[in-house]
């Protein structure tokens, strides 16, 4: 058995992770020097119940069951993990907040702790631990999870969402490369569409997809819902020309997009019907374990979201924050299974087995080896670092994460595109909407 000390933990175990020991006995191992080092000490006969989203890369499902059986072992503390879709997580955290009955732990989508700042354990003795250990965090995911100088969650990884799309079919549309503004995207598409190789993007309530391409067509076009004051701002002629833009570009689309969840567009690229969308890397992961989509997978490409008339980029990713609840019966175990999951010999091999599907929001893992084993993960590396936080140039809080929970913007862009509203009227209820959620601001 290899013998891990106090002070090798207390350096963050670089020495283990460039050495490979991250797994089996040696992982184990850390896992108890960690315990012995650690500023938290778990409750006698802790028992913590983690709700995360559902797993869509079983190698990372893997190396984050292997972090949990290492914690569990090591610090005596029964760790039960169950999954929920991405549309049920939300709501079931918030049932268990205003209950005071559930999981210890949520592991969630965007601004999921601002959903009920006052329910939550603070973080910042975690957050502090971390970010001096491990460069400090990446702006959009600090503000994500922050109510002023607190921070209610830790930000563990975001999602990243860039466009997907086949190489030969970009090149049969008589593109050399993926636009890189938003005419050049619309003509990609109009061709796609006429060779019978169609793009789309989800307009059904699909928290990662369809969050993540609607506000960054409007903030490409420097259109917000709210400004820097929390002022509703939606009713702007640089809203309209976001939604005349995206009503032309719908027309594109394969049919079935208004119904799609974060799962759809997957199905569809993986069956061959869709040659263009906005995702995560799961659909490549996915056609390299496949020996049946082989010719998916080395087609499959990935590029950054084309830049609107704002003239930088407009990204909203997915940061995936974790939180403890006041309620929970450990607090002190709860704050050291997160602080534990983010140190370098777990989150190292987590992101590797991830492949590309979680991106660090601690700089120091920047230069993780999963970023340079494929060069398809590349362009996933920069997305915590590249993306604008869920409330856009508003105010972080209960209001801005309502309103992406509750598809304020995605319901806007879907009424036009689907043919339910002109845009006036997509525009009026949007705002309506907002205004009843920002009301007092």
């Amino acid at each position: 058995m290899t013998m891990i000390d106090r002070r090798t933990v207390l350096q963050g175990g670089t020495a283990l992770a460039a050495a490979g020991m991250l797994s089996g006995e040696a992982l184990l191992d850390y896992a108890r020097a960690w315990a012995q080092a650690s500023p938290w000490k778990p409750e006698k006969g802790a028992k913590l119940t983690v709700m995360r989203w559902k797993r869509f890369v079983p190698a990372e499902d893997e190396a984050f069951m292997a972090m949990v059986e290492a914690f569990k072992k090591a610090n005596g503390v029964e760790v039960n993990v169950f999954s929920e879709s991405f549309e049920d997580l939300q709501p079931k955290a918030s049932v268990s907040a205003n209950t005071g009955q559930g999981p210890d732990i949520a592991w969630g989508l965007h601004s999921l702790p601002q959903l009920f700042p006052d329910k939550v354990l603070e973080m910042n003795d975690v957050a502090d631990y971390l970010g001096k250990k491990y460069g400090g965090w990446t702006s959009a995911a600090e503000i994500t999870v922050k109510q002023g100088n607190k921070w209610l969650g830790i930000p563990v990884a975001s999602i990243g969402g860039y466009m997907n799309y086949r190489k030969s079919s970009m090149e049969k549309a008589g593109f050399k490369e993926f636009p890189k503004d938003l005419p050049g995207f619309l003509e990609l598409m109009k061709a796609l569409k006429k060779n019978n190789t169609p793009g789309g993007l989800a307009l059904g309530h699909a928290s990662g997809d369809a969050n993540a391409w609607t506000h960054w067509l409007l903030w490409a076009h420097n259109a917000w819902l709210v400004d820097k004051d929390d002022k509703v701002v939606i009713n702007s002629p640089e809203t309209v020309k976001a939604l005349e833009y995206t009503k032309a570009l719908s027309e594109t689309f394969v049919p079935g997009c208004g119904s799609w969840n974060d799962s759809s567009n997957n199905k569809a690229f993986l069956a061959g019907e869709l040659h263009c969308t906005n995702n995560g890397i799961s659909i490549y992961v996915a056609a390299l374990a496949d020996a049946t989509k082989k010719e998916i997978a080395d087609d499959v490409e990935h590029a950054y979201y084309p830049v609107g008339p704002i003239g930088k980029p407009t990204e909203l990713q997915l940061h995936v924050p974790i939180l403890a609840f006041k309620y929970s019966k450990s607090p002190q175990a709860a704050k050291a299974f997160i602080a534990f999951m983010l140190e370098k010999p777990n989150f190292d091999p987590w992101l590797s087995g991830a492949k590309g599907y979680l991106t660090h929001c601690l700089n120091a893992y920047d230069n993780s080896p999963v970023w340079k084993e494929d060069r398809k993960r590349e362009v996933f590396s920069q997305s915590s670092k590249r993306s604008l936080p869920a409330s856009g140039v508003g105010k972080p809080g209960e209001r801005a994460a309502a309103a992406i929970a509750d598809f304020l913007v995605v319901d806007m862009f879907a009424n036009v595109c689907l043919g339910r509203e002109d845009i006036k009227g997509a525009i009026a209820i949007c705002e309506r909407q907002a205004k009843r959620l920002y009301r007092g601001a």
